[in-house]
């Protein structure tokens, strides 16, 4: 898939926000995508992951599992696991606590595991994905993501592939370009749409 398949994606999606946004890491951005308004589309999520599938095959060839943070990433692993004809799985919090495997879930010795993200920006969920991993007697591979926003730069601790990667500049609260400190900034995501 291109680059501007994936965007036209999002964009017919209405998933391509402009504005002030908060992102779950606190830095901020003009732009936000809404990745559940693609996911609410079965066809839309059924394209993109198929895409991302086999983006995972070319660069670490079979997979037998895939990982995914919750809750945000369940939906993109699970499609993804689909077409990779792998199985899905997904570590989630403790509430106040790290990710972990829960629900019988593991990566038994001689599996083949890849850790499949949504979208990425700084990496920090994928890394606290793959600190829960450690113990596994299996191998994590990689990880994948439909989006990389962070240009490349986000550090996870394996190789990182994506459907499109973007340079989408993300700023301190403290550190705005004028034209984004002019804008009222709005909390979007999984935690509510609020005014901040």
């Amino acid at each position: 898939m291109s680059l501007d398949e994936v965007l036209a994606e999002f964009r017919d999606a209405g998933a391509l926000l402009e504005g002030h946004f908060i992102l779950s890491s606190g830095l901020r951005s003009a732009v936000f995508l809404q990745k559940m308004a693609i996911f609410s589309e079965p066809p839309r999520t059924e394209r993109l992951c198929k895409a991302l599938a086999a983006v995972i095959t070319a660069r670490f060839g079979k997979v037998d599992i895939v990982v995914s943070p919750a809750i945000g990433g369940i939906v993109p692993g699970y499609e993804t696991a689909r077409h990779l004809e792998a199985r899905a799985i997904f570590v989630e919090r403790d509430p106040g606590g790290p990710f972990t495997l829960r629900r019988g879930f593991s990566i038994p010795a001689g599996q083949r595991a890849v850790i499949v993200e949504d979208i990425v920006t700084t990496g920090l969920s994928a890394r606290e994905c793959l600190a829960s991993l450690q113990a596994e007697p299996g191998e994590v591979v990689g990880a994948a993501c439909l989006i990389d926003r962070s240009g490349g730069r986000g550090e996870i601790g394996l190789p990182l592939v994506s459907l499109v990667t973007l340079d989408i500049p993300a700023y301190p609260p403290d550190a705005l370009p004028p034209e984004l400190a002019a804008l009222p900034p709005v909390k979007p995501g999984s935690r509510v749409m609020t005014k901040a």
